[in-house]
């Protein structure tokens, strides 16, 4: 196996519905044993290009190619080196962890000592240890993805493929789904993850961002960071932060704030323009009118976040 060879590329993959293009002509490369992460918003043509990727949908034209081989052609082939994650749940509630397991373990062909052996490495994988019996209904959110995630690397996939595996899941349940990640990266598991956590992208080796069906960017976070941002950040933590966004967005589109965008970061805002410094006293003095205190102001490092939000302004 040739492990200098891509474990996934897309050439001008398109999928129509009609007179609606859900895919436009995309294109990218997944690199042997990284995290590449898919992103965009709900919509915007994550789950159609995982599909088409895993042959479950047929591409209007161009096409995709999984470990060399052609995944129009060869799927057959290919499913038993892949493994899927779908975004909906779909162990069944009613079993066990342990009865999940065996089920989805012998769809895969897996039987006798291997099964057991697969069964209890991923058991390990997952922490799911002592859990083994528990009803899959009765588990949290964090631990049904964590089930779900063990179902699908039994068989020892090269590629596997997650599709939005921590929606709905809390913050810490996230953190130690991505620990998993890394865990199955460090045994030579290549991973495409479709989110739309910003956060969980900077956790990516290489990412493209979609949006209405066309990749918009594309290359590592620190690549996209640099070749896309139309400004710089300023980062001020006001008394108000709603007011506060308000009233610089109404300042803004009078003309009489010359700043890029204004954006709602939980308690923080912040303001993109290409010298962000120098308008720092004309946001001082909108806020002060409208009765806000600016509170701390800094000029940061980009987030994917802004970035994103700055390319779907483009």
């Amino acid at each position: 196996m040739d492990n200098q060879q891509p474990a996934i590329v897309a050439n001008s993959l398109t999928k129509r519905f009609g007179d609606f293009i859900a895919v436009d002509d995309v294109n990218f490369e997944v690199r042997r044993g990284e995290i590449f992460g898919f992103l965009g918003p709900n919509g915007s043509g994550k789950t159609t290009t995982i599909r088409m990727t895993l042959g479950l949908m047929k591409p209007t034209s161009g096409g995709v190619q999984v470990l060399g081989m052609d995944v129009d052609g060869d799927t057959a082939r290919i499913r038993p080196r892949v493994g899927y994650m779908s975004q909906r749940f779909s162990l069944y509630n009613d079993l066990t962890v342990l009865q999940n397991l065996h089920f989805y373990g012998a769809a895969y062909g897996l039987k006798n000592a291997e099964l057991q052996e697969s069964i209890q490495s991923a058991l390990e994988m997952a922490g799911l240890e002592g859990r083994e019996h528990a009803k899959t209904k009765d588990l949290s959110g964090g631990w049904r993805q964590r089930l779900a995630l063990s179902a699908a690397i039994l068989h020892r996939p090269e590629v596997l493929f997650l599709d939005e595996p921590t929606a709905g899941v809390d913050p810490v349940s996230r953190r130690a789904f991505w620990d998993l990640l890394y865990q199955l990266i460090a045994e030579g598991i290549t991973v495409f993850v479709t989110t739309h956590y910003m956060d969980e992208a900077e956790h990516c080796h290489r990412l493209a961002f979609i949006q209405r069906g066309r990749i918009i960017a594309y290359g590592s976070p620190a690549e996209i960071k640099s070749g896309m941002m139309r400004g710089q950040v300023l980062e001020i933590a006001p008394s108000d932060a709603v007011a506060a966004v308000n009233a610089l967005r109404a300042a803004r589109e009078s003309g009489s704030l010359p700043i890029e965008e204004v954006e709602l970061y939980g308690s923080l805002v912040h303001l993109v323009a290409p010298d962000i410094k120098r308008q720092q006293r004309a946001i001082e003095n909108t806020l002060r009118q409208a009765g806000i205190h600016t509170g701390h102001a800094d000029i940061i490092e980009p987030s994917l976040e802004d970035v994103f939000i700055s390319a779907m302004k483009a």
